[in-house]
C-alpha cells in the first residue's frame, strides 16, 4: 500500500449492528465519540442499523423493516391500484 494516501484519521473502528448486536472490525475515518470492548482491545464504534448479518438479502429471511408506518403508508397510497 503507498504510504501517505490515507487520511490521518483512518484507524481501525468497530462497526455493530444494532439490530442484531453483531461486531465486525475494520478500518475507517467514521467519526465516532463512544468505545467499546472487542477482542481484549478498545476501539472506537459505529452503530449500523443494518448489516450483511441482519439484511434480509443475505440471510435470506424475508422481514419488512417499518420505520414510523412507511410500509402502511405505501401500501395505503399504491395499494390499492394493484387491487384492480
Amino acid at each position: 500500500m503507498k504510504k501517505g494516501i490515507h487520511p490521518e484519521n483512518y484507524r481501525p473502528v468497530v462497526f455493530k449492528d444494532m439490530s442484531n448486536g453483531d461486531m465486525f472490525l475494520s478500518r475507517s475515518t467514521a467519526k465516532t465519540t463512544e468505545t467499546v470492548e472487542f477482542e481484549g482491545e478498545t476501539y472506537p464504534v459505529f452503530k449500523l442499523e443494518i448489516s450483511n448479518t441482519s439484511h434480509p438479502f443475505y440471510t435470506g429471511k424475508s422481514k419488512l423493516v417499518d420505520t414510523a408506518g412507511r410500509v402502511d403508508k405505501f401500501f395505503t397510497r399504491y395499494g390499492q391500484a394493484r387491487k384492480k
